[in-house]
């Protein structure tokens, strides 16, 4: 493909920035990429894997680029905006990778200079593992990326930030903020929150058992340590800013397992068989849309992850 944006900046550099980065020059979509971290330890690392012009502020990573990607946690989107916006060049488009979109567009759209566009995005991929070791040129290939454009972005620059997501091996589709953090809360939220939850009785349960739980683990509860090992600031940050959707999850979660609770305290074999069922297809179903595989899985190597 051809170069999209001669300059693109990534604010954060961790698992995700470091995987647009390594898709875009994958690509050949932009010109030069730059980047800055918080952590001074995080930058040298960047460095060191080239990643990217890597710059000591966030300030002279933005200065001059066509296209700013903020990779940081949706707490800490005020402030990062609140830093850049005056180093920002009129033209720019301003993007994000949050995870919850409303809390994200009330975070940076006051921040954002009249004469730059700002075009929310969500990469649905992602591992357990995060800083800048973690990313891979692979990461979005035929996963999903929602684009959530303001009500007055500019189409040009919507389809050219949908093109850039397509050239990194997305899948893109379109969504209103309300509707994103609804299905984001089905899909992401709320079965995080309970494989957290699991992993937390879980380790109740080992204290007293010798840590049998640990020893004797098979690959569902292996599956929940692998989902709950995600970054815990990532992840206190959506469940603080996607708090009315993940909570109405949880409840119609919570009516669903005492249905279940009362079909086997009762023997109704007939309502769990059902419903197992019925879940199952779901599974087929994401097997055959091509978003995981159904071959044993006994550790994911880099191209399996997700």
């Amino acid at each position: 493909m051809a170069v999209l944006y001669d300059r693109v900046a990534l604010i954060g550099l961790g698992l995700i920035a470091g995987s647009m980065a390594l898709a875009m020059k994958r690509a050949g979509l932009a010109g030069v990429i730059s980047g800055y971290a918080r952590s001074a330890e995080t930058r040298a690392i960047a460095r060191e894997l080239d990643l990217c012009e890597v710059h000591e502020t966030a300030t002279d990573a933005v200065r001059d680029a066509d296209l700013v990607v903020l990779c940081v946690p949706v707490g800490a989107m005020d402030s990062v905006m609140a830093e850049i916006g005056p180093a920002l060049k009129p033209g720019a488009v301003v993007s994000d990778v949050g995870s919850v979109k409303q809390a994200v567009i009330d975070a940076v759209a006051p921040h954002v200079p009249q004469n730059v566009h700002f075009i929310p995005a969500h990469p649905l991929a992602g591992t357990e593992h995060s800083g800048p070791r973690s990313g891979f040129a692979e990461l979005f290939d035929n996963r999903w990326c929602v684009v959530v454009p303001m009500p007055d972005s500019d189409r040009a620059e919507v389809d050219r930030l949908i093109r850039l997501w397509q050239g990194m091996g997305s899948n893109v589709d379109e969504m209103d903020p309300a509707h994103h953090d609804l299905v984001l809360a089905v899909t992401s939220h709320t079965p995080h929150l309970i494989a957290y939850t699991m992993v937390g009785v879980a380790d109740d349960l080992s204290r007293v058992t010798d840590s049998e739980v640990i020893k004797y683990s098979a690959a569902g509860f292996r599956d929940f340590t692998r989902i709950a090992a995600s970054d815990p600031t990532m992840w206190r940050d959506v469940f603080l800013t996607n708090k009315d959707a993940t909570l109405e999850i949880l409840g119609r979660f919570t009516e669903e397992l005492f249905a279940l609770q009362r079909a086997i305290r009762t023997g109704d074999g007939d309502h769990l068989h059902a419903y197992f069922t019925r879940t199952r297809a779901i599974r087929r179903g994401i097997i055959e849309a091509g978003q995981d595989t159904d071959a044993p899985n006994f550790g994911r190597g880099p191209a399996a992850k997700g």
